[in-house]
Protein backbone atom coordinates (compact mmCIF):
# COMPACT_ATOMS: atom_id res chain seq x y z
CA UNK A 1 0.00 0.00 0.00
CA UNK A 2 1.59 3.45 -0.82
CA UNK A 3 1.86 6.06 1.99
CA UNK A 4 -0.45 8.65 1.74
CA UNK A 5 1.18 12.18 1.70
CA UNK A 6 -0.64 14.92 2.87
CA UNK A 7 -0.10 18.61 0.94
CA UNK A 8 -1.93 20.59 3.33
CA UNK A 9 0.98 21.38 5.80
CA UNK A 10 4.12 23.16 6.33
CA UNK A 11 7.34 21.64 5.48
CA UNK A 12 10.99 22.93 6.02
CA UNK A 13 13.25 23.13 3.03
CA UNK A 14 14.54 19.11 2.98
CA UNK A 15 11.14 18.32 3.37
CA UNK A 16 9.82 20.32 0.13
CA UNK A 17 12.36 18.30 -1.80
CA UNK A 18 12.41 15.05 -0.12
CA UNK A 19 8.37 15.14 -0.69
CA UNK A 20 8.21 16.60 -4.12
CA UNK A 21 10.24 13.04 -5.19
CA UNK A 22 8.44 11.10 -2.79
CA UNK A 23 5.02 11.78 -4.15
CA UNK A 24 6.16 11.55 -8.04
CA UNK A 25 7.97 7.86 -6.88
CA UNK A 26 4.85 6.60 -5.42
CA UNK A 27 2.12 7.89 -7.73
CA UNK A 28 4.50 8.32 -10.99
CA UNK A 29 2.41 5.15 -12.98
CA UNK A 30 -0.59 6.20 -11.96
CA UNK A 31 0.10 10.07 -12.59
CA UNK A 32 1.68 9.32 -16.32
CA UNK A 33 -1.40 7.40 -17.23
CA UNK A 34 -3.75 10.24 -16.27
CA UNK A 35 -0.95 12.69 -18.21
CA UNK A 36 -1.50 10.01 -21.34
CA UNK A 37 -5.08 9.87 -21.21
CA UNK A 38 -5.69 13.01 -20.86
CA UNK A 39 -2.55 15.30 -22.17
CA UNK A 40 -1.36 12.42 -24.74
CA UNK A 41 -2.73 14.19 -27.93
CA UNK A 42 -1.26 17.22 -27.23
CA UNK A 43 2.01 15.95 -26.27
CA UNK A 44 2.35 13.78 -29.56
CA UNK A 45 0.94 16.98 -31.86
CA UNK A 46 3.90 18.93 -29.88
CA UNK A 47 6.40 15.60 -30.38
CA UNK A 48 5.03 16.06 -34.49
CA UNK A 49 5.58 19.70 -34.64
CA UNK A 50 8.97 19.74 -33.50
CA UNK A 51 10.02 17.22 -36.01
CA UNK A 52 8.81 19.46 -38.44
CA UNK A 53 10.19 22.29 -37.23
CA UNK A 54 14.06 20.42 -36.63
CA UNK A 55 13.80 19.03 -40.09
CA UNK A 56 13.03 22.89 -41.48
CA UNK A 57 15.71 24.69 -39.52
CA UNK A 58 17.93 21.67 -39.77
CA UNK A 59 17.75 22.26 -43.68
CA UNK A 60 19.00 25.70 -43.23
CA UNK A 61 22.16 24.40 -42.52
CA UNK A 62 22.15 22.74 -46.17
CA UNK A 63 25.26 24.01 -48.40
CA UNK A 64 24.12 22.05 -51.45
CA UNK A 65 24.47 24.56 -54.20
CA UNK A 66 22.94 22.05 -56.53
CA UNK A 67 19.84 21.63 -54.06
CA UNK A 68 17.46 23.76 -55.51
CA UNK A 69 13.98 22.58 -53.85
CA UNK A 70 15.25 23.68 -50.22
CA UNK A 71 12.81 24.59 -47.24
CA UNK A 72 14.88 26.89 -46.12
CA UNK A 73 14.61 28.97 -49.53
CA UNK A 74 11.28 29.57 -48.03
CA UNK A 75 10.20 31.38 -45.30
CA UNK A 76 6.44 30.78 -45.32
CA UNK A 77 7.39 27.60 -44.75
CA UNK A 78 10.05 28.36 -42.09
CA UNK A 79 7.40 30.80 -40.26
CA UNK A 80 4.23 28.59 -40.61
CA UNK A 81 6.99 25.93 -38.92
CA UNK A 82 7.84 27.56 -36.11
CA UNK A 83 4.11 28.78 -35.36
CA UNK A 84 3.40 24.84 -35.33
CA UNK A 85 5.77 24.08 -32.48
CA UNK A 86 5.38 26.92 -30.68
CA UNK A 87 1.44 26.52 -30.55
CA UNK A 88 1.52 22.81 -29.69
CA UNK A 89 4.23 23.55 -27.06
CA UNK A 90 2.06 25.62 -25.64
CA UNK A 91 -1.17 23.40 -25.42
CA UNK A 92 0.82 20.38 -24.03
CA UNK A 93 2.23 22.63 -21.80
CA UNK A 94 -0.88 23.78 -20.65
CA UNK A 95 -2.55 20.24 -20.90
CA UNK A 96 0.03 18.70 -18.85
CA UNK A 97 0.53 21.19 -16.10
CA UNK A 98 -3.14 21.59 -15.41
CA UNK A 99 -3.65 17.73 -15.54
CA UNK A 100 -0.53 16.84 -12.58
CA UNK A 101 -2.26 19.52 -11.12
CA UNK A 102 -6.12 18.59 -10.73
CA UNK A 103 -4.64 15.04 -10.28
CA UNK A 104 -2.73 16.38 -6.95
CA UNK A 105 -6.35 18.29 -6.01
CA UNK A 106 -8.16 15.03 -6.71
CA UNK A 107 -5.42 13.39 -4.79
CA UNK A 108 -5.92 15.79 -1.40
CA UNK A 109 -9.42 15.95 -1.66
CA UNK A 110 -9.64 11.87 -1.72
CA UNK A 111 -6.92 11.34 0.73
CA UNK A 112 -4.74 9.76 -2.09
CA UNK A 113 -7.74 8.30 -4.49
CA UNK A 114 -7.88 9.75 -7.91
CA UNK A 115 -11.03 10.37 -9.51
CA UNK A 116 -9.56 10.70 -13.03
CA UNK A 117 -13.24 11.30 -14.63
CA UNK A 118 -13.55 14.73 -11.90
CA UNK A 119 -9.47 15.29 -13.16
CA UNK A 120 -9.94 15.19 -17.25
CA UNK A 121 -13.13 17.52 -16.56
CA UNK A 122 -11.60 20.32 -14.63
CA UNK A 123 -8.72 20.37 -16.97
CA UNK A 124 -11.02 20.93 -19.40
CA UNK A 125 -13.36 23.47 -17.53
CA UNK A 126 -10.47 25.65 -16.44
CA UNK A 127 -8.13 25.38 -20.04
CA UNK A 128 -8.81 29.34 -21.48
CA UNK A 129 -8.28 30.56 -17.85
CA UNK A 130 -4.97 28.23 -17.30
CA UNK A 131 -4.00 29.37 -20.74
CA UNK A 132 -4.48 32.88 -20.27
CA UNK A 133 -2.57 32.73 -16.64
CA UNK A 134 0.24 30.50 -18.27
CA UNK A 135 0.82 33.35 -20.71
CA UNK A 136 0.35 36.18 -18.09
CA UNK A 137 3.08 34.06 -16.30
CA UNK A 138 5.38 33.49 -18.81
CA UNK A 139 4.98 37.57 -19.80
CA UNK A 140 5.71 38.53 -16.71
CA UNK A 141 9.29 36.12 -16.55
CA UNK A 142 10.08 37.24 -20.12
CA UNK A 143 9.88 41.27 -18.88
CA UNK A 144 11.73 41.02 -16.59
CA UNK A 145 14.89 39.18 -18.03
CA UNK A 146 14.41 42.17 -21.02
CA UNK A 147 14.75 44.71 -18.01
CA UNK A 148 17.82 43.02 -15.92
CA UNK A 149 18.66 39.68 -14.48
CA UNK A 150 17.60 40.65 -10.51
CA UNK A 151 13.84 41.01 -11.28
CA UNK A 152 14.30 37.74 -12.52
CA UNK A 153 14.63 36.54 -9.07
CA UNK A 154 11.80 38.23 -7.58
CA UNK A 155 9.33 37.52 -9.95
CA UNK A 156 9.88 33.77 -10.39
CA UNK A 157 8.89 32.76 -6.72
CA UNK A 158 5.40 34.48 -7.38
CA UNK A 159 4.97 32.77 -10.78
CA UNK A 160 6.35 29.39 -9.31
CA UNK A 161 2.60 29.36 -7.13
CA UNK A 162 0.07 31.16 -9.64
CA UNK A 163 -0.96 28.21 -11.51
CA UNK A 164 -1.66 25.98 -8.25
CA UNK A 165 -3.61 29.23 -6.76
CA UNK A 166 -5.59 28.66 -9.63
CA UNK A 167 -6.43 25.28 -9.34
CA UNK A 168 -6.32 24.58 -5.88
CA UNK A 169 -8.62 27.34 -4.73
CA UNK A 170 -10.99 28.02 -7.96
CA UNK A 171 -10.11 31.81 -8.49
CA UNK A 172 -10.09 33.52 -11.75
CA UNK A 173 -7.16 34.05 -13.92
CA UNK A 174 -6.46 38.11 -12.26
CA UNK A 175 -7.14 37.41 -8.94
CA UNK A 176 -4.69 34.00 -8.56
CA UNK A 177 -1.72 36.39 -10.14
CA UNK A 178 -2.54 39.19 -7.77
CA UNK A 179 -2.85 36.71 -4.90
CA UNK A 180 0.95 35.14 -5.97
CA UNK A 181 2.82 37.90 -4.62
CA UNK A 182 1.06 38.42 -1.36
CA UNK A 183 1.36 34.79 -0.55
CA UNK A 184 5.47 34.77 -1.09
CA UNK A 185 5.68 37.79 0.79
CA UNK A 186 7.13 36.39 3.89
CA UNK A 187 9.33 33.19 2.70
CA UNK A 188 10.84 34.72 0.10
CA UNK A 189 14.22 32.81 -0.01
CA UNK A 190 13.29 30.01 1.27
CA UNK A 191 10.85 29.44 -1.85
CA UNK A 192 13.18 31.19 -3.72
CA UNK A 193 15.65 28.25 -2.76
CA UNK A 194 13.63 25.72 -3.09
CA UNK A 195 12.87 27.03 -6.50
CA UNK A 196 16.59 26.61 -7.45
CA UNK A 197 17.34 23.45 -6.17
CA UNK A 198 14.57 21.96 -8.27
CA UNK A 199 15.36 24.12 -11.49
CA UNK A 200 18.69 22.55 -11.21
CA UNK A 201 18.22 18.85 -10.65
CA UNK A 202 15.57 19.52 -13.54
CA UNK A 203 18.53 20.56 -15.81
CA UNK A 204 21.16 18.51 -14.21
CA UNK A 205 18.96 15.41 -15.18
CA UNK A 206 17.95 16.84 -18.37
CA UNK A 207 21.58 17.61 -20.03
CA UNK A 208 21.95 13.61 -19.43
CA UNK A 209 18.98 13.06 -21.48
CA UNK A 210 20.29 15.47 -24.15
CA UNK A 211 24.14 14.03 -24.61
CA UNK A 212 22.98 11.20 -27.11
CA UNK A 213 21.68 13.58 -29.29
CA UNK A 214 24.95 15.79 -28.80
CA UNK A 215 27.40 13.31 -28.81
CA UNK A 216 25.86 11.97 -32.49
CA UNK A 217 26.18 15.62 -33.37
CA UNK A 218 29.37 16.40 -33.10
CA UNK A 219 30.74 12.38 -34.05
CA UNK A 220 29.15 13.44 -37.88
CA UNK A 221 30.12 16.84 -37.99
CA UNK A 222 33.96 15.51 -37.29
CA UNK A 223 34.47 17.70 -33.75
CA UNK A 224 35.83 14.51 -32.54
CA UNK A 225 38.38 13.94 -34.84
CA UNK A 226 39.03 17.71 -35.37
CA UNK A 227 38.36 17.46 -38.75
CA UNK A 228 34.72 19.34 -39.33
CA UNK A 229 33.70 19.14 -42.56
CA UNK A 230 30.89 22.18 -43.16
CA UNK A 231 28.96 19.56 -45.69
CA UNK A 232 28.08 17.90 -42.49
CA UNK A 233 26.34 21.23 -40.94
CA UNK A 234 23.23 19.29 -42.43
CA UNK A 235 23.14 16.56 -39.81
CA UNK A 236 20.13 18.21 -38.02
CA UNK A 237 17.95 16.79 -40.89
CA UNK A 238 19.54 13.37 -40.20
CA UNK A 239 16.44 10.95 -39.33
CA UNK A 240 18.88 9.52 -36.49
CA UNK A 241 19.28 12.90 -35.41
CA UNK A 242 16.19 14.02 -35.42
CA UNK A 243 14.98 10.82 -33.70
CA UNK A 244 17.50 11.31 -30.75
CA UNK A 245 16.54 14.72 -30.49
CA UNK A 246 12.51 13.75 -30.35
CA UNK A 247 12.85 11.26 -27.51
CA UNK A 248 15.41 13.75 -25.95
CA UNK A 249 12.88 16.48 -25.64
CA UNK A 250 10.28 14.11 -24.74
CA UNK A 251 11.95 12.73 -21.48
CA UNK A 252 13.06 16.46 -20.75
CA UNK A 253 8.78 17.33 -21.08
CA UNK A 254 8.32 14.74 -18.74
CA UNK A 255 10.75 16.00 -16.23
CA UNK A 256 8.72 19.08 -16.21
CA UNK A 257 6.28 16.74 -13.26
CA UNK A 258 9.58 17.80 -10.75
CA UNK A 259 9.14 21.63 -10.76
CA UNK A 260 4.53 21.47 -11.38
CA UNK A 261 4.63 19.04 -8.12
CA UNK A 262 7.36 21.00 -6.53
CA UNK A 263 4.98 23.96 -7.79
CA UNK A 264 1.78 22.44 -5.22
CA UNK A 265 4.01 21.41 -2.49
CA UNK A 266 5.54 25.15 -2.07
CA UNK A 267 2.18 26.80 -2.85
CA UNK A 268 0.65 24.36 -0.05
CA UNK A 269 3.50 25.56 2.50
CA UNK A 270 3.43 28.89 1.56
CA UNK A 271 -0.51 28.84 2.13
CA UNK A 272 -0.62 26.83 5.35
CA UNK A 273 2.28 29.23 6.67
CA UNK A 274 0.27 31.93 5.91
CA UNK A 275 -3.61 31.11 6.72
CA UNK A 276 -3.14 27.42 8.52
CA UNK A 277 -6.27 26.20 6.02
CA UNK A 278 -4.83 22.80 6.47
CA UNK A 279 -4.73 22.61 10.36
CA UNK A 280 -7.99 24.13 10.46
CA UNK A 281 -9.47 21.68 7.80
CA UNK A 282 -7.95 18.80 10.66
CA UNK A 283 -9.37 20.44 13.59
CA UNK A 284 -12.70 20.69 12.15
CA UNK A 285 -12.48 17.01 10.91
CA UNK A 286 -12.13 15.84 14.10
CA UNK A 287 -15.05 18.14 16.04
CA UNK A 288 -17.25 15.98 13.24
CA UNK A 289 -15.99 12.47 14.12
CA UNK A 290 -16.07 12.79 17.74
CA UNK A 291 -19.65 13.93 17.15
Amino acid sequence: MKNFIEFKKQREFGDLLADTFAFIRNEFKPLMSAIIRISGPYVALFLIAMVFYTYIIGDMFNFDLLETNQFSANPLKLVLAYVAYFGAAILAYTFTTSTVLHYIKSYTKNSGIINLVDVKQNVYKTFWGFLGLSILKALTIIIAVVLCCLPVFYFIVPMIVVLPILVFEKTGASDAYGKSYSLIKDEFWMTLATIVLLLIIYWVISFVFSLPTAIYTYAKMGVFSGEIDPGNLDAFVDPIYIFLNVVGAFFQYILNIITIVGSAFIYFNLNERKYFSGTLERIDSLGKSEN
